[in-house]
C-alpha cells in the first residue's frame, strides 16, 4: 500500500529539527529511515533544494526554500509528483504561519511541534488519493518535476551515521554541480570586520593605481623594472583575496589568509624603494588587521542546546 508514514520541518543552516509527525511505527525500516533523515539534516545545505533518497522499500523526499527544509517519508511506490506536492502544501503553510525572524532565531528542537496538526491532517488527506482535489496544482508540480526532476541522492553520498565523508554530490539538472565543500554560513559581521573590509579594498586599491602608474612610467622609461609592476598587482590580488575570506567561507580558509598576508608583507618589502615609512607601515597594518578579522569570524556553530 502506498502512502506517506511521516514528515519532519529543519532547518536548513544547522539541521534543527522545527516540527515533526508524530510517529507510532517502531519497525526495523523506520527506525533504519529516522537515521537517514538525521544524516540528511546535517548535509542540507550542501545539496539541492528537491532530492530524493531512496533506501529499499521506502523514499525520503525533502525541498528546502527560505533556510528551511521540508521532509517526508513514504513507501517507494508512492507517487512522487503527490510527495513534492505534499511537502508544497507544507512549505507554504510553515511560511504563512511563521516568519523567518522565528525560525533564525529558533534554540530549541521542535519548538514548533504545533505544526504537526496541520502535517497530520495534510498527510491523511493524500493518503486518501480519492479526497484530493488539487488536479491543477498535481499537473503543474508534474510538469516542474519533468522539467527539473529531484536530485537522487545514493546512499553513499550520506557516508556513516558517526560521521560520513565529503562526496561531492556530482551534477543537478538546473543547477550545475554542487560543490564538496561545505556552504557554511559565517557569524555576523562586526564594525571591526567592516573596517577591515573597507580599508582591504583602500589598500587593493591603491596598488592598482601605483602598478598603473609603474607601467606608464615603464612605457616612458626602458630602464624601469618590470617587476614593480608586478608587485603592485600581486599587492591587488592579495588584499582582494582578503577581502573575499573575509565574506565567503572556504576550505583552510585561515592558513589561505595567513599565507595571503606574507603575500603583502613580502610585496612591500619589494616596494621598500618607492613607499615610505608610513605607507608601507598602513599597507602591512591593514593586512595584518584583515587577517585578525578573517580568523576572528567563524563558521556559525550549532545551537546549544540541540541535538538531532
Amino acid at each position: 500500500m502506498s502512502m506517506i508514514l511521516s514528515a519532519s520541518v529543519v532547518r536548513v543552516r544547522d539541521g534543527l529539527p522545527l516540527s515533526a509527525s508524530t510517529d507510532y511505527d517502531q519497525s526495523t525500516g523506520m527506525q533504519e529511515c529516522r537515521k537517514y533523515f538525521k544524516m540528511l539534516s546535517k548535509k542540507l545545505s550542501q545539496l539541492p533544494d528537491r532530492c530524493t533518497l531512496k533506501t529499499g522499500q521506502y523514499n525520503i523526499n525533502f525541498i528546502s526554500s527560505l533556510g528551511v527544509s521540508y521532509m517526508m517519508l513514504c513507501t517507494e511506490n508512492y507517487p512522487s509528483v503527490l510527495a513534492f506536492c505534499f511537502l508544497d502544501e507544507l512549505q507554504k503553510e510553515f511560511i504563512t504561519t511563521y516568519n523567518m525572524m522565528k525560525t533564525n532565531t529558533a534554540i530549541r528542537p521542535y519548538c514548533f511541534i504545533e505544526f504537526d496538526n496541520f502535517i497530520q491532517r495534510t498527510k491523511q488527506r493524500y493518503n486518501n488519493t480519492r479526497s484530493l482535489s488539487t488536479k491543477m496544482n498535481l499537473a503543474d508540480m508534474q510538469t516542474e518535476i519533468k522539467l527539473r526532476p529531484p536530485y537522487q541522492i545514493s546512499l553513499s553520498e550520506l557516508g556513516s551515521a558517526n560521521g560520513f565523508s565529503h562526496v561531492s554530490v556530482g551534477e543537478y539538472k538546473g543547477t550545475g554541480k554542487i560543490s564538496a565543500a561545505p556552504h557554511q554560513r559565517l557569524e555576523p559581521v562586526t564594525l571591526p570586520g567592516i573596517v577591515s573590509f573597507v580599508l582591504s579594498l583602500l589598500c587593493g586599491a591603491l596598488n592598482l593605481i601605483r602598478g598603473f602608474h609603474a607601467i606608464e612610467s615603464l612605457l616612458q622609461n626602458e630602464g624601469e623594472d618590470f617587476s614593480y609592476v608586478i608587485a603592485f598587482f600581486l599587492g591587488t590580488a592579495a588584499c582582494l583575496y582578503q577581502c573575499y575570506l573575509f565574506v565567503y567561507y572556504t576550505g583552510w580558509r585561515n592558513a589561505k589568509s595567513f599565507l595571503t598576508f606574507g603575500l603583502i608583507c613580502l610585496c612591500n618589502m619589494y616596494l621598500y624603494e618607492l613607499r615610505n615609512l608610513w605607507q608601507l607601515f598602513f599597507h602591512v597594518t591593514v593586512g595584518a588587521f584583515s587577517t585578525l578579522q578573517i580568523r576572528l569570524r567563524q563558521p556559525q556553530g550549532k545551537s546549544p542546546d540541540y541535538n538531532v
